[in-house]
């Protein structure tokens, strides 16, 4: 395929970048001098154009069917012995090239991904002549960069990222706060468990004062804007937005001082060739926000040599009914029984099992479980010194040496997977722990769910062990909090918008018959509940619903349950909008399931042309009239448009036959 990439250079420069057109032959152009190269998507929709000022600072650009998304913002680093900030010449650009990569995942959106996008390499040398090559990547759906350093041989420390995203200043966002580090139960934050802040004008400042987390949700000259990274490795921070409230500009801000493993640093540092993160633009419609893969789309590919142990579905959870109490092995044989009943593939125990339970019950348990088709999963604390939270095990991940030895015991027992829970945060040492685990339960073929824990960034890609992450303010705090329980439905609405766009969510949803062991009243509807198993994504759906409630519920919402799929083949956004409601189509085989939620507290009726999934007819449950859990209507879905109505804090879940 030929692609039109145009390479312009300043005028002092030519003789390094010259303008192709799709044939190869020097192009026409009277833009001004200072861009120095532009880069088209493969559609031609997506633009990005990369400019040089006359004292060397460094500027990108990007516009959508030619309107402006991202104003001019800058570019750049700033190490500790070298700055790549300012003072910049140009020094080459390489030949434009069409990236395409195909790749399969049982945790995303579909199983099945093409990417294309169009690359460009820009090289830019500093004072002292050390040089700093800019990778560039346009697809149709957004834009991709990163920098990297080629020449390093020795430990160099990023002190500062320069790079921002500039927006006109009538433009609108849908923000998590970052929480303070150490603060938070146990000092726990932190871990990515905000409400958003939703519809508010850009510029405002994060009322936390640590910024804004990704993915980031913006709406610019009606042109929607996600912003997110991937391809974080233990080089690097995780990193964050910050702004202040005089401009509609939003820098890479680093990691708290406080954010590290124990002894170890905050800041980016390296001592070899290095590529930085991938900053990620999606652009365009909620479309094109809801069905984009791009997070995973530049991730690095799959490490695992033998991914047989990979296997998704859904698991029963004592804790989130019935708590800390019922860690015991009756509770837990329980769940294993109502897991086993309900056609699930795990079961997760949770905290403190290795005193109230003990390793030799475990055992029994995993044995017992193991008859029955299901696969149990063990929690562990984080533990280190940045939180005093005393739920145990705790301690025994913190080395290699006894990661391992404990990895090698439960792997034994017949243990499928851990969750690991409470970390401290997003600094350089404590993602090199995130990798450090992932790469050792890789070893002993364990699954892993992270909690308390960082946004994953495309990590279940590189290392589809990762199941699933918390990283969201889930069910667990509907259960603590009257005033989380009556936000639940506006924030479960703003999801598949932001944090769930790219990264499997461990939100513990669909409590379908109220909420056990508990003071806190559930104000969403059992249809609600219900979407959520279909709207959510995540590898492993541990679902928040006790065996009690569910022998409530009437047989075919059980058969709807036991026959889930455990994961997608493909998606499509069929209507909604951020904190207000959202309709999503997902595809497994030749069925479709579609999901709708109501995040307002007054009665919506949505409008769906279902002819574009191509099905004949559809099975419906939604909030029964009658004071019942739900209705259920057959719908020939070949009429055309189709009109529900969803109750306040309402949903519906539609299946193809």
């Amino acid at each position: 395929m030929k692609v039109k990439i145009i390479v312009i250079a300043c005028v002092l420069f030519c003789q390094s970048l010259s303008a192709r057109d799709e044939k190869g032959r020097p192009a026409q152009s009277n833009l001004s001098t200072n861009q120095v190269a532009e880069v088209r998507s493969p559609d031609k929709s997506v633009v990005l154009q990369v400019l040089l000022s006359a004292s060397g600072d460094i500027q990108y650009l990007v516009k959508k069917d030619g309107i402006a998304v991202i104003e001019p913002s800058a570019l750049g680093v700033v190490m500790k012995d070298q700055d790549f900030a300012a003072h910049m010449k140009l020094v080459s650009g390489s030949y434009p090239k069409l990236i395409t990569d195909r790749y399969q995942t049982q945790n995303a959106k579909r199983s099945n991904i093409l990417y294309k996008a169009n690359e460009q390499v820009v090289t830019f040398s500093n004072r002292d002549n050390k040089k700093m090559d800019i990778i560039f990547r346009v697809s149709d759906d957004g834009v991709a960069f990163r920098y990297f350093f080629p020449w390093i041989k020795n430990t160099e420390t990023i002190l500062k990222e320069h790079t921002s995203f500039s927006f006109n200043n009538q433009a609108r966002a849908w923000l998590q706060p970052m929480s303070e580090a150490k603060t938070g139960w146990q000092q726990c934050h932190p871990s990515y468990e905000e409400h958003y802040l939703q519809d508010i004008a850009v510029g405002t400042v994060s009322p936390l004062k640590s910024g804004w987390v990704y993915p980031a949700l913006f709406k610019t000259n009606n042109i929607w804007v996600l912003i997110t990274e991937a391809a974080l490795d233990g080089t690097y921070c995780g990193t964050r937005l910050m702004n202040d409230s005089l401009s509609a500009v939003y820098s890479i801000g680093f990691a708290d001082p406080r954010e590290v493993f124990t002894g170890g640093g905050y800041l980016p540092q390296n001592k070899k060739a290095w590529l930085t993160p991938w900053r990620i633009v999606t652009i365009g419609s909620l479309k094109t926000i809801t069905e984009s893969t791009l997070g995973t789309d530049v991730a690095p590919q799959a490490m695992l040599k033998d991914a047989s142990f990979v296997k998704p579905g859904k698991a029963s959870w004592s804790w989130i009914n019935s708590k800390d109490d019922y860690i015991t092995f009756d509770e837990q044989k329980k769940y294993i029984d109502y897991a086993a009943d309900m056609r699930w593939q795990y079961c997760l125990i949770d905290a403190d099992w290795d005193t109230k339970i003990g390793y030799d019950k475990i055992a029994e348990l995993s044995r017992y479980a193991k008859q029955k088709n299901v696969g149990l999963i063990l929690w562990y604390n984080s533990a280190g010194d940045w939180n005093t939270v005393p739920y145990h095990p705790k301690d025994m991940l913190l080395t290699k040496e006894r990661r391992e030895k404990e990895f090698r015991r439960i792997q034994a027992m017949g243990i499928k997977g851990v969750k690991i829970d409470f970390f401290g945060g997003d600094g350089q040492s404590m993602i090199q722990y995130y990798i450090d685990i992932l790469n050792d339960a890789a070893k002993y073929k364990l699954l892993v769910n992270f909690h308390g824990a960082t946004l994953p960034r495309g990590w279940q890609k590189t290392y589809p062990h990762l199941m699933t992450a918390e990283a969201i303010y889930g069910m667990e705090m509907v259960t603590f909090d009257q005033a989380a329980a009556d936000k639940q439905a506006n924030h479960c609405a703003m999801l598949p918008f932001t944090r769930n766009a790219f990264d499997p969510m461990d939100f513990t949803p669909m409590n379908l018959t109220g909420l056990t062991s508990s003071t806190c009243t559930r104000k969403t509807t059992p249809a609600f509940e219900l979407a959520l198993s279909v709207l959510f994504l995540s590898g492993i759906q541990h679902f928040a619903q006790a065996p009690e409630g569910m022998a409530e519920v009437p047989d075919d919402v059980k058969y709807f349950l036991k026959t889930l799929p455990d994961y997608w083949d493909d998606v499509k956004f069929l209507d909604g909008y951020p904190g207000k409601y959202v309709v999503i189509a997902r595809r497994s085989g030749n069925r479709w399931f579609i999901s709708g939620i109501n995040g307002d507290s007054n009665e919506r009726t949505v409008k769906l042309d279902l002819t574009i999934l191509n099905i004949k007819s559809a099975t419906l449950f939604t909030d029964a009239a009658n004071g019942g859990l739900f209705s259920k209507k057959d719908w020939d879905t070949r009429r055309g448009t189709i009109n529900i109505t969803l109750k306040a804090n309402g949903g519906f879940v539609m299946v193809s036959k």
